[in-house]
This record gives C-alpha cells, structure tokens and sequence, in this order.
C-alpha cells in the first residue's frame, strides 16, 4: 500500500503555473518518526502532480527531481490552461490557503529507528499538493491506493509540536474529582469476590486466611483471629477452604446402538412402513402355454414415537455460588442419563411406553450354542454363516464385555483366534473377520440367555428421532422456595425392521 507522508513546504507559483518546493528535508523525522535517507528516492520517468493525493485530481506534472542538500527539492506546471482544478489550486497557493506537499510512495528497503523507521529505498508514485489545516479539528485526505482502497485520514493539528511540549494543567475541581474516583475504584478492589461463574478466580476470598495459614506452616504460630474453628475445642487448626473447580463424575456407560443402527428424524407421532410378505412366482414355460398369476401380500408396520421425561431442582445458592458451571454440569448429567436410558431401550425394551429393543423381538431366529454355560467356538461359526452373504457381509456382532472377555480365547479347529484386534487406528476389533460392538446391556452368557447377537443392523434396526433432549429451566416455579426446576425431555422411537437379517446364540442344547 502507498504511505503517505505530510510536509510542509515553502510553495511557489507563477502566473503560467510553475510551482517549486522541497517535498522531503533531509536530516529530521516526520511526526511518526521515519526518516528517509538521501539517495533513497527513486522516480518515475514521469511523475504526476495531485492535488490532495486524489487520482481523481490530476493537476499537473513534475518536470525535475533533485536531491540537494536542503532535501527533495521538485519543479513542476500547474496545467492552468487545460485544467480547470489547477487554476483554483494556483489561486489557493498564491492566497496561501495550500502551502504544503506531500509525497506518496511505496518503501522497498527500511530499518527499525528507536521511534519510526529510515528508509533507505523507496519508489516514489506522486507528490501531492495539500492544504495546511487552519482548524484543529481539520483532517488531511487520504492517499488513494494503486488497488482503489483508501487509508484512514489522520488529524494534523495546527501547531501540534507545540501542544505536545506543554504541560498539562488540572483545575483544582477537576484534581479533586479525580482524588475521588481513585478511592471508590480501590474500595472496589479490596471487596471480597464470590466464587462463581462469574468471578472464578475468586482470589480475594480467603487472602487473609491463607496467609496466615501459610505463617503457621513456616512458624508454627497461629493468628487466631484470622484462622477460626467451628467450636472452641483448643489446639484445632482450621486450613483455609479451596474449592476445586473440578467436578467428580462417576462413570456412565450406555450400548452405543446407534453407532450401528440406521438413525432417521421425524416429524410425526407414528411412522407407518409398508411391508411386502411374499414375493412374486414366476415360472418356466413352454410357447403357447398361459403364465400363471403372481400374488404378492403387503402389509404395514408401524412405530410409535415414545417419550422420556424428568426434571431437576437445584438451589439458587448453589447456581449463584458454586466455583462451577452448576447449569453445564445438569445438562451434561441428563444427556448421560438420556443416553443410558435410550441405549438399554434399544437393546432390551419391551414395554408399551419404551422404544422395542431388538433383543425383544419375537421374529429373530436362534441359534443354539450347543452347551449351556460354555461358548462354543464352532457355534459361531455356524450363526454367522447361516445368514444369507448379502447380510453377513455388512453384518456387526452385539455383546457385553464380559461375553467378549470371554471369546477373546476361544480358537477354531486351526488353532486361530476367533477374535482379532484392530490394526488401524479407527477400526474395530473383529470376531471372525466382522467388526464387533461392545453393548453394556446386553445379557451375560448363562443357561438360557442370548448373549450374542449377529447380524446388518443398518439393514434391520431403525431409529426415528422426534425430539432431541430439551432442558429448559423453570425459574418461576420454585422460586419462592429459592430453587430452579430443569425439565428434561426426549422423543424417540425405534424397533426392528428386517428380523431376517440377525441371528441370535441362544444358551441351550435343544
């Protein structure tokens, strides 16, 4: 971008326009500090006259260009025949209303000064004549740039050295208002600060304390008045409290169903599918011979949206006080607890008001393992292999961690693991070649169970989102009783779409 420097400069002006000054004395700094070096212009073959670096502007060319010792001294014309602008500039100068150059140019080469820079090359693109401000509010115009933007206009005050050398002077009034403003900002400072959302440093609370603690320690003598105990019992040292802004969570664990389910959204209570039960017939035949009909059956499945809800009271002295973000730690509370709930309904739900769990589902086949209480390693095999290749080869296998403790040693006839870890960062580990799932809530392997599940869940197993989990604080409600209530609420629904695509281990010989 073009840099604009103001000088002022001693301007003169003929009747045919011949204008003459110094646009750059060596030897001193501008207002910001730079300094630009003798020898370090260089210029156009022909360089354009602006008036107030405005391209708009053009009112006459510089026709020499020389570095003297008093600084960059120019010569140009003014095109008072041609240029309408130019006359009124000469008539401006000759009144003295403009009086000064400035140059606008782009720096090549440049070295920090204590205050500003020293240029030591430049391309210098114009030099402008330009007004002396007469008024301290009045601004320079601003430099148009080669690429149309402008740089912000910067104030030149008349007499701006000068102001700046002055000392300030206050009136009495003034000093005193000032005293005043002093001593409620430091009666500010020295408050105790409350521990919260708000102030959560909160390093004023116990300074006192900790300090005298901090003296016991080095010392072993106690300043009773800044350390207190809740009874009078003797020899009871009370540490300073600091609270953590920690919260300790115990861990909550759900069956990540939808990970591996086909997860759909709503905007209705009940979603109807269409089912086909039977396919169409079509027979080889001989010429002439009539074709037979078809009669495919259809039927409709349908799937209500169910609803989990739950609400929590917490004081407002704990919203207010607390060294935490008590209403992030509720939200993340109850989107653990929702997420529990839903993943357990996915797997095991049965009831009329919980989503169907595909455990559940009455349509699934089984397949018997062979022994009650013992996994047999060619039983999977067997499960696996007994689904048609188009689902087994998207197919995910569904256990618990204990039951996959548990085929993690079982071997086939070879003598391989059944079970395989992942060797690529993002893979599952895998059981047969297929990737397995760990559900916390499917059942433990015993006499009966179903511990195992097989099967294209994308392909069998939907999930119709409604409404996602809503908090929404109620600080109405309780309030007389100093509390705010957090409703909780979440729509789903879901079940099992294709029971032809799973298979289930069930426990048992026969």
């Amino acid at each position: 971008m073009t840099e604009r420097l103001e000088i002022k400069a001693a301007l003169t002006v003929d009747d045919a326009g011949t204008i003459t000054g110094i646009a750059w004395p060596f030897g001193s700094a501008d207002r910001v500090g730079d300094v630009i070096e003798k020898g370090a212009f260089t210029p156009p073959e022909v360089l354009p006259m602006l008036f107030a670096h405005d391209q708009a502007q053009v009112i006459g060319v510089w026709d020499q260009i020389e570095e003297t010792s008093d600084g960059l001294t120019v010569k140009g014309r003014l095109l008072v025949d041609d240029v309408e602008r130019a006359r009124e500039v000469r008539a401006m100068i000759r009144t003295k209303a403009v009086s000064g150059l400035s140059i606008g140019f782009r720096t090549k080469t440049s070295k920090p000064r204590q205050r500003g820079r020293t240029i030591t090359a430049l391309d210098l693109h114009e030099i402008s004549v330009v007004a002396v401000p007469s008024h301290p509010g009045a601004q320079i115009t601003s430099i148009k740039a080669a690429d149309g933007s402008a740089e912000p206009k910067e104030p030149k005050l008349e007499n701006e050295e000068l102001e700046m050398k002055n000392d300030p002077v206050v009136s009495p009034e003034d000093l005193k208002a000032l005293k005043a403003d002093i001593a409620t900002i430091k009666a500010k400072l020295n408050r105790p600060t409350a521990a919260n959302n708000n102030h959560p440093a909160a390093e004023n609370d116990n300074g006192i304390e900790k300090k005298a603690f901090a003296d016991y320690l080095r010392s072993g003598e106690i300043d009773r008045k800044a350390l207190t105990v809740a009874d009078d019992a003797p020899g009871y040292v009370l540490a300073p409290e600091e609270t953590s802004d920690e919260f300790i969570r115990n861990l909550v664990e759900f069956s990540p169903v939808r990970s591996i389910a086909d997860v759909r959204t709503t905007g209705s209570h009940t979603v109807i599918l269409p089912k086909r039960l039977t396919v169409t017939n079509a027979k080889w035949k001989g010429e002439a011979v009539t074709s037979e009909a078809s009669e495919p059956t259809f039927d409709q499945m349908e799937f209500s949206v169910k609803e989990a809800t739950t609400h929590v009271d917490v004081g407002n002295w704990l919203m207010e006080d607390a060294s935490h973000d008590v209403e992030a730690e509720i939200r993340l509370a109850l989107a653990e607890d929702f997420g529990a709930k839903e993943g357990l309904a996915f797997v095991n739900g049965s009831t009329a008001v919980e989503p169907k769990g595909f455990m559940a589902e009455a349509g699934i086949s089984n397949f018997l393992n062979g022994h009650a209480t013992n996994l047999d390693p060619s039983a999977l095999i067997k499960l696996m292999y007994s689904l048609p290749g188009v689902y087994r080869n998207r197919g995910t296998w569904a256990m618990n961690g204990t039951t996959l403790a548990v085929i993690r040693t079982l071997k086939d006839g070879n003598g391989n693991y059944l079970w395989q870890p992942s060797y690529q960062a993002g893979q599952p580990e895998t059981i047969l070649g297929r990737p397995v799932v760990e559900l916390i809530d499917m059942p433990d392997v015993a006499a009966n169970a179903f511990p195992i599940i097989f099967g294209d869940f994308k392909a069998g197993y939907r999930i119709y989102d409604r409404i996602e989990l809503q908090v929404r604080p109620n600080p109405y409600l309780l309030a007389t009783e100093g509390m705010i209530r957090f409703h909780a609420r979440r729509r789903v629904g879901a079940g099992v779409v294709r029971a032809d695509v799973f298979r289930k281990l069930k426990m048992a010989t026969s």
